[in-house]
């Protein structure tokens, strides 16, 4: 386990595809290795990443940013991606990153890590709760983007 370099790019940016196709929103998917670089490496990074390895190699991924709690004025985490290869779960490699993250809050004072799964994963769900996460059943996703996002703004 370990901090992503500039260097892995091209393995992240592989890994947001594959869990792309995962979770069947392919058609959704935009990446750019450039943009990936300068958004966990540039001069105001906007996400952090780490990697999980075996024998040296990446076989998963945890991509995750700053957000911030109101009711308890302190900053949070939030993992946008958890991903690991399908040919090398059931080795520990998801529990790893995890758990990295956990302590990564920790470290930092979080009074929580937050992330969103898919209804229909339940593999992820089962994961997630036997490692003590709560599902929010009372929370919705809410989202503006393309045409709605312009209009919203008052571009159209």
């Amino acid at each position: 386990m370990r901090s992503a370099a500039p260097g892995d790019v091209p393995h992240v940016a592989r890994f947001i595809g594959e869990l792309a196709r995962y979770e069947r929103l392919e058609h959704q998917l935009d990446v750019d290795e450039g943009r990936l670089c300068e958004h966990l490496f540039g001069e105001r990074p906007a996400c952090a990443a780490l990697l999980a390895e075996i024998d040296g190699a990446p076989v998963g991924f945890a991509l995750y940013f700053t957000n911030y709690s109101t009711f308890r004025t302190r900053p949070c985490l939030y993992l946008e991606d958890l991903f690991v290869a399908p040919e090398h779960r059931g080795a520990g490699a998801g529990l790893a990153l995890l758990r990295a993250l956990a302590a990564e809050a920790v470290r930092r004072g979080c009074p929580r890590l937050d992330w969103a799964v898919l209804d229909w994963n339940e593999s992820a769900i089962g994961f997630y709760e036997k490692r003590g996460a709560k599902l929010l059943h009372d929370w919705r996703v809410c989202r503006l983007d393309g045409d709605a996002l312009l209009r919203m703004a008052g571009g159209g």
